[in-house]
């Protein structure tokens, strides 16, 4: 994982670091017993983040030696690579909640520079979003087999939870293409489909 920090430079090393992001995030760095393991993981995703944000500030790909076909495929690498590395971020902070506050820190961080592309500082400001309401984000970004052994698929809310959990938002996933923060004053005709 720490080798990984300037991935886009070829498609296999590209592939390699989206399918580690993503197992990372998918597996939630060995479960909720493997604390150790997660930290170190999250500070690998953390390193990741950190050293691509700054090469996007810098102007990737500014160098004449590249072709612009080649500066367009590296950045698209790199857009794509921190849009994974923002996912496990979040879904491996949902899972160890004591990688919370630094993963709001860092999704803040990629949310505020809107300096890279913007599918990354969106998909990190509607994650942010999403983790202040924990029984939404552990039902959207939390494992598919809790702890308990049910099964529980994502994007799916235990409504029977609801005397114990509260849900105050729509998730983001159902609010789709609309533009800024979710707002409190809508009607459920609003983001439903209409026969």
């Amino acid at each position: 994982m720490d080798r990984l920090g300037e991935a886009y430079d070829s498609p296999e090393k590209t592939e390699l670091a989206l399918q580690l992001c993503w197992a990372i995030g998918e597996h939630g760095g060995g479960g909720r017993s493997h604390k150790d393991e997660a930290r170190e993981l999250f500070e690998s995703l953390e390193l990741l983040l950190y050293e691509n944000l700054s090469s996007s500030r810098l102007g990737l790909g500014q160098e004449s030696t590249f072709s612009s076909d080649n500066q367009t495929y590296r950045k698209s690498s790199q857009s794509r690579l921190l849009c994974f590395v923002v996912t496990a971020i979040a879904k491996l902070a949902t899972i160890h909640r004591e990688l919370l506050p630094r993963a709001h820190f860092s999704l803040g961080k990629v949310a505020r520079s809107r300096i890279s592309d913007e599918r990354v500082w969106r998909r990190a400001r509607d994650y942010l979003g999403l983790m202040t309401e924990p029984a939404i984000s552990l039902s959207v970004l939390g494992p598919s087999r809790p702890s308990n052994g049910q099964m529980q698929n994502r994007g799916t809310v235990k409504w029977s939870d609801g005397a114990s959990k509260m849900i105050a938002h729509v998730p983001f996933y159902i609010l789709g293409e609309q533009e800024g923060p979710p707002f409190h004053d809508f009607l459920f005709s609003d983001i439903l489909p209409r026969r």
